[in-house]
């Protein structure tokens, strides 16, 4: 299981959000990853997914991407503690 902490303002980065115009969250490329590289090696996944938490704004360490990357490869469930700071 992961941790972060992001800003209230800040959660239309993390989670899906059709009233802000952000682009895509790393939900949804979390998502979309989970579908399409299901079997595939860590190490082809953590670039994307750094990718992703590039493009989002969000600070995961190297090791939370492993962890997720091992849970999309392997099919397994993922959980993520979001702490949310401030307003």
């Amino acid at each position: 299981m992961g941790d972060i902490t992001i800003p209230a303002s800040d959660m239309h980065h993390l989670l899906a959000d059709p009233d802000r115009g952000f682009g895509a969250s790393y939900q949804q490329a979390f998502a979309s990853l989970a579908v399409s590289h299901r079997g595939r090696p860590v190490a082809k996944i953590v670039p994307l997914l750094r990718a992703a938490a590039d493009r989002a704004l969000l600070g995961f360490t190297g090791a939370d991407l492993v962890e997720q990357a091992q849970a999309i490869s392997t099919g397994a469930r993922y959980e993520l503690r979001v702490r949310v700071a401030g307003a």
